[in-house]
């Protein structure tokens, strides 16, 4: 079976209705078992090794009740009506059966085949053929909570995604109308309100941030199953899941399941620590494995959205990747952290400012960058027109700069996603010295990397054919004489990895690749 992370909180129609989830705890008598070990190594643990661990907690409770009882009337259940573009076609003879298969991945090839089906002509009056609608309505359900007496609901996205009408049913039955205030696609969180209320119970977003190991308590309806709690710990923070511009999830292993999306995760305070969002699961259940959005990012969207119904964010203006150690070893950066920037917009920020494609970003405004996304989320906290000092690394050395930030247009990066510049190719080839195969570059600046070794550095650092080399040790290279002199002058000046600036599909990378004389 293809694994996979799961948006596992919106319930499609045909399926019960929503579901509130929360993490269930389990106890193992740790602190027994670690008087136990120690006893039994007491002969060969040293006292520089010896780890002491606290006994349990004399507050960990014996029961979550009074806390379910005090936070479950806030937490609600979201159904929506709406309509969207038929993925794929009808059955045909004239019925209103579209295929829609929201539970099959992208690449999986069943999707593959039903799309091509809806879109060959053969489906029939109502298929996707310019003889029926383009759209099918349906119905769809998730979780939220409340965060305010007069009806604000924080729930995800994708659960309001899309919807004509949007109602919230309570814990105690009551049904109420509800507006969609706003959204905010690349953290997947959204803000509605009740009609005409000024009563209702609510929480709070905790200011603490949650430790691993912590207790946390889901409330949900999953599988259309009533108000459900379940209850378990914080097993890791910072996840970066595939498919996310977020990039920074709790990971929790409490039981999340569909129907589950926008419900709240608290700690034993009542407060709510993260937004249940998503689930990594082989099979669309429950496996133990959980994301949600961290309190402090629904905080500041969730601001952003009650006063402007959107989102902005701080504007940079630079394409980043992860240093990793050949990159670091080759610019002579002590540590592999930072985020490399491989190109910038013209007229961004980040250009008029003198920051070059090549420098590594290592501090923001005094804050060290461990990575690209962490200086993603960085920039992106802050507002557009703020100042920012930053910290590059140029030519074996720190340099600050000062950055006036703009405006992130999110529709433009999706464009630019959606559409790469496709590769560059050309004949006469030129095999190098760190077995990889290359031609000029007709289309550009660049030689084009025909062929590779598959038994080279270059191989396993991952360079593949249609990859353009733009630039070597900072040397621009336009053709594979100009390679072979940037290669022999690392060598010569004593270094051992080599960095090479390249484009794929559009998109520019740097690689460390390592040099050796086989």
């Amino acid at each position: 079976m293809n694994k996979g992370i799961v948006k596992g909180a919106r319930r499609w129609a045909g399926a019960s209705a929503l579901a509130l989830a929360v993490a269930v705890p389990v106890a193992f008598g740790y602190g027994v078992w670690n008087q136990s070990a120690k006893a039994q190594n007491n002969a060969t643990i040293t006292e520089a090794s010896q780890i002491s661990v606290p006994s349990v907690a004399p507050n960990a409770p014996a029961s979550f009740a009074d806390l379910v009882e005090a936070v479950k009337p806030a937490v609600v259940s979201i159904t929506v009506e709406g309509s969207q573009p038929i993925p794929g076609g009808s059955m045909g003879g004239g019925q209103d059966y579209y295929f829609n298969f929201p539970d099959l991945p992208p690449g999986n090839p069943l999707r593959k085949f039903f799309d091509q089906f809806g879109q060959d002509g053969q489906q029939g009056q109502n298929g996707r053929n310019g003889q029926g609608p383009a759209t099918r309505k349906f119905e769809a359900a998730g979780s939220g909570f409340l965060i305010s007496s007069d009806g604000y609901v924080v729930t995800n996205n994708h659960v309001v995604n899309d919807a004509t009408k949007i109602t919230v049913v309570m814990d105690n039955g009551d049904r109420h109308d509800a507006t969609l205030i706003g959204t905010d696609p690349r953290t997947d969180l959204a803000l509605i309100k009740l009609d005409g209320v000024n009563d209702m119970p609510f929480v709070t977003l905790s200011d603490a941030e949650p430790r691993v190991g912590d207790w946390v308590v889901a409330v949900g309806n999953p599988f259309g199953l009533g108000g459900s709690v379940t209850a378990g710990i914080v097993s890791a923070r910072g996840r970066d899941i595939s498919g996310s511009q977020t990039g920074d999830f709790l990971q929790i292993d409490a039981a999340i399941n569909r129907g589950n999306s926008g419900g709240p995760a608290f700690n034993l305070d009542g407060q709510v620590v993260g937004v249940n969002s998503a689930i990594f699961s082989p099979n669309g259940g429950n496996v133990g494995i959980a994301f949600a959005i961290p309190s402090s990012i629904v905080k500041q969207v969730v601001t952003q959205l009650k006063e402007n119904g959107h989102v902005t964010r701080g504007f940079l203006g630079v394409n980043i990747q992860d240093v990793t150690p050949d990159i670091a070893d080759s610019v002579g950066l002590p540590t592999a952290r930072g985020a490399l920037v491989t190109e910038t917009t013209d007229g961004a920020p980040a250009a008029k400012a003198g920051v070059k494609s090549g420098d590594i970003v290592v501090e923001v405004d005094g804050e060290p960058v461990d990575n690209a996304l962490a200086l993603s989320r960085m920039i992106g906290a802050k507002a557009p027109g703020t100042n920012v000092k930053v910290v590059i690394w140029r030519d074996g050395a720190k340099k600050e700069l000062t950055v006036t930030l703009d405006t992130l247009n999110e529709q433009k990066v999706a464009e630019d996603q959606q559409n790469p510049t496709p590769p560059q190719t050309v004949p006469g080839p030129v095999e190098s010295s760190v077995g990889i195969t290359v031609v000029p570059n007709d289309n550009g600046p660049g030689i084009v990397v025909q062929d590779v070794n598959q038994d080279s550095t270059a191989a396993s650092k991952g360079l593949a054919p249609g990859d353009v080399i733009i630039e070597t040790d900072g040397k621009t290279i336009n053709s594979a004489d100009d390679f072979e002199k940037a290669i022999s002058a690392v060598r010569d000046s004593g270094r051992s990895t080599a960095l090479i600036k390249t484009s794929r599909n559009g998109n520019i990378r740097f690689v460390g690749l390592p040099l050796n004389d086989k």
